[in-house]
């Protein structure tokens, strides 16, 4: 019994199954953008990110979406085989998730976005094309090459998170009076503690503005 769990372990690590894997995750992911641009809920990716999405959906224009998300779905893709992993947040949630999409929308392609059955298809044949792909690079590419221009990518996505604080500051004023001053305070009490105010003005807007829910 021990031998057979240990081999259909082994199974799931190997080069034929990872396109399989990535296209599950697409899928998934994918879909999440229909919810959201059909239901307003239920993306993928970080804030402003997907304000980007937001901004093409109000105004029709998609070019901040689509190409910052794409860009960083090729980076991940060119570094998935170099370092032996795939970012799932660079390369599934922001380039799947949401710069696919915004091409798609800019292109006039609603239906795969507007339907969830093709949505579902769509995410996952393009994360089968996807994993396959890197599979392929994985392949070809000569042992002990440096990752260059897609390491600078992944220390940038990395970074950019921390400056996010000012924009959900911003979301929560605009959402309430109360959210935008429990975030301005919980990221005042976050750089103090020298921690990402990201995190401190997420949970202060949530704070402030249940405990004001709770008493109007």
């Amino acid at each position: 019994m021990e031998k057979n769990l240990t081999q259909k372990g082994l199974s799931l690590l190997s080069d034929n199954i990872f396109p399989l894997l990535v296209a599950i995750a697409c899928a998934a992911i994918f879909a999440g953008t229909h919810m959201y641009v059909v239901h307003g809920t239920g993306a993928f990716n970080e804030i402003f990110v997907v304000q980007m999405l937001d901004q093409g959906l109000n105004g029709g224009d998609y070019a901040a979406a689509a190409g910052f998300a794409t860009g960083f779905l090729i980076a991940r893709v060119l570094e998935g085989p170099l370092v032996g992993l795939l970012d799932i947040g660079g390369s599934l949630m922001t380039g799947v998730g949401i710069g696919i999409p915004a091409m798609m929308l800019a292109a006039g392609m609603t239906a795969p976005i507007e339907s969830f059955p093709l949505a579902l298809l769509t995410g996952g044949i393009i994360g089968l094309l996807i994993g396959a792909l890197i599979i392929i690079i994985r392949k070809i590419m000569p042992q002990g090459i440096s990752t260059s221009g897609t390491g600078i990518m992944m220390g940038a996505g990395n970074a950019t998170g921390r400056f996010l604080g000012p924009l959900i500051i911003l979301s929560a004023i605009q959402y309430s009076v109360p959210a935008g001053i429990g975030a301005f305070v919980g990221a005042a009490i976050f750089y103090k503690l020298d921690r990402h105010i990201a995190g401190g003005a997420i949970i202060g807007a949530m704070l402030l503005a249940g405990i004001f829910q709770m008493f109007v």
